[in-house]
Protein backbone atom coordinates (compact mmCIF):
# COMPACT_ATOMS: atom_id res chain seq x y z
CA UNK A 1 0.00 0.00 0.00
CA UNK A 2 1.31 3.52 -1.24
CA UNK A 3 0.97 7.01 1.02
CA UNK A 4 -1.20 9.54 -0.89
CA UNK A 5 0.70 11.75 1.11
CA UNK A 6 5.25 10.91 0.36
CA UNK A 7 6.78 13.87 -0.01
CA UNK A 8 7.24 13.72 -4.08
CA UNK A 9 3.33 13.76 -4.25
CA UNK A 10 3.24 16.90 -1.96
CA UNK A 11 2.52 19.90 -4.20
CA UNK A 12 4.87 22.83 -4.15
CA UNK A 13 4.13 25.75 -1.77
CA UNK A 14 5.01 28.92 -3.98
CA UNK A 15 4.44 32.47 -2.81
CA UNK A 16 0.88 33.78 -2.90
CA UNK A 17 0.35 37.51 -2.89
CA UNK A 18 1.11 39.46 -0.52
CA UNK A 19 3.86 36.58 1.26
CA UNK A 20 7.88 36.67 0.45
CA UNK A 21 10.57 34.66 0.68
CA UNK A 22 13.07 34.90 2.86
CA UNK A 23 16.30 33.18 4.84
CA UNK A 24 16.83 33.25 8.77
CA UNK A 25 19.16 34.82 9.58
CA UNK A 26 19.07 34.63 13.55
CA UNK A 27 16.76 32.59 15.85
CA UNK A 28 16.22 35.93 18.49
CA UNK A 29 14.53 33.57 21.24
CA UNK A 30 10.61 33.77 22.45
CA UNK A 31 9.34 32.31 19.20
CA UNK A 32 10.89 34.95 17.37
CA UNK A 33 13.60 34.93 14.43
CA UNK A 34 15.40 37.60 12.32
CA UNK A 35 14.60 36.86 8.38
CA UNK A 36 16.13 38.67 5.56
CA UNK A 37 13.18 38.89 2.86
CA UNK A 38 12.91 38.68 -0.73
CA UNK A 39 12.55 42.62 -0.66
CA UNK A 40 15.65 43.34 0.97
CA UNK A 41 14.29 44.21 3.96
CA UNK A 42 15.16 42.00 7.56
CA UNK A 43 11.94 41.64 9.25
CA UNK A 44 11.59 39.91 13.27
CA UNK A 45 8.96 37.30 12.32
CA UNK A 46 6.57 35.24 14.75
CA UNK A 47 6.88 31.34 14.51
CA UNK A 48 3.03 30.32 15.23
CA UNK A 49 2.13 27.89 17.26
CA UNK A 50 1.44 25.40 14.83
CA UNK A 51 5.04 24.90 14.09
CA UNK A 52 6.96 25.48 17.26
CA UNK A 53 8.05 21.66 18.13
CA UNK A 54 6.94 20.16 14.92
CA UNK A 55 9.06 21.79 12.64
CA UNK A 56 12.28 22.89 13.83
CA UNK A 57 13.77 26.23 12.49
CA UNK A 58 17.49 26.98 12.30
CA UNK A 59 19.84 29.80 10.82
CA UNK A 60 19.53 29.67 6.28
CA UNK A 61 16.57 27.80 6.25
CA UNK A 62 14.36 29.09 3.88
CA UNK A 63 11.05 30.27 4.58
CA UNK A 64 8.04 31.77 3.75
CA UNK A 65 7.00 35.02 4.96
CA UNK A 66 3.93 37.21 5.64
CA UNK A 67 4.32 41.16 6.77
CA UNK A 68 1.96 42.09 8.97
CA UNK A 69 -0.80 44.41 7.60
CA UNK A 70 0.95 47.22 10.67
CA UNK A 71 4.54 47.63 10.64
CA UNK A 72 4.96 45.44 7.60
CA UNK A 73 8.61 46.71 7.21
CA UNK A 74 9.74 45.27 10.48
CA UNK A 75 7.65 42.42 11.07
CA UNK A 76 6.18 39.25 10.31
CA UNK A 77 4.71 35.91 10.78
CA UNK A 78 5.94 32.55 9.49
CA UNK A 79 4.07 30.82 7.16
CA UNK A 80 6.11 27.77 6.34
CA UNK A 81 9.66 26.42 5.91
CA UNK A 82 10.76 24.75 2.64
CA UNK A 83 12.86 21.68 2.86
CA UNK A 84 15.98 21.15 0.96
CA UNK A 85 14.22 19.50 -2.11
CA UNK A 86 11.50 21.98 -2.42
CA UNK A 87 14.33 24.83 -1.92
CA UNK A 88 15.66 22.76 -5.58
CA UNK A 89 12.33 22.95 -7.02
CA UNK A 90 12.10 26.58 -6.48
CA UNK A 91 15.85 27.57 -8.00
CA UNK A 92 14.39 24.93 -10.95
CA UNK A 93 11.60 27.41 -11.58
CA UNK A 94 13.50 30.22 -11.87
CA UNK A 95 12.13 31.77 -8.40
CA UNK A 96 15.04 34.21 -7.22
CA UNK A 97 15.82 33.33 -3.36
CA UNK A 98 17.11 35.71 -0.77
CA UNK A 99 20.95 35.37 -0.15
Amino acid sequence: MVEANTPSDKELRKPAEGELLGVIIQLVGYDRAKVRCSDYKVRVCRIPGRMKKKIWLRENDIVLVAPWDFQSDTRGDIVYKYEKDEVRKLKSLGIQLPE
